[in-house]
């Protein structure tokens, strides 16, 4: 029987909690251009971006290849910055039978820390973990960071 895994990472940022946040929360059409070519595109194909229940389609880049996935903006938590983030169709299920991003930023002194856990059940155990995945994770994390501080 197959069972749920999780995955962490972290990424100490410059950016202060609610900046980054808000990126997320409130300014998900321009993840494309703060992300410096990781994110090719996102439509909006239900909802109004911000809302619960929003569903994206998200082009992006990962190990060299363009990949598409849709999601469904599951839950947010304003207080501790958390949202999560529940993958219906694309690339990662043609390996994972389910898969779940979320994302917590909370401040760390004068940083913030950002924390992205995937939540997957892998189809196989022939299936990787997704070690390259949380990478791309780590690099759209530090792209978004760098936009920020220069804006």
């Amino acid at each position: 029987m197959a069972q749920i895994r999780k995955m962490d990472c972290q990424v100490m940022i410059k950016s202060t909690a609610d900046e980054f946040y808000n990126a997320f929360r409130s300014k998900p059409q321009f993840l494309p251009k703060m992300s410096n070519g990781l994110i090719k595109d996102v439509k909006l194909l239900q909802g109004d971006w911000n809302s619960v229940g929003t569903v994206r389609l998200w082009s992006y880049s990962s190990e060299g290849k363009s990949q598409m996935v849709k999601e469904i903006f599951e839950k947010v938590d304003e207080k501790s910055k958390t949202m999560v983030y529940k993958l219906v169709e694309g690339d990662l299920l043609n390996s994972y039978n389910s898969w779940r991003n979320i994302i917590t930023i909370r401040p760390v002194g004068e940083r913030s820390m950002v924390k992205w856990t995937m939540e997957f059940e892998k189809q196989n155990e022939d299936i990787p973990d997704p070690v390259w995945y949380a990478d791309s994770l780590i690099a759209l994390t530090n792209n978004i960071d760098a936009y920020l501080l220069n804006v």
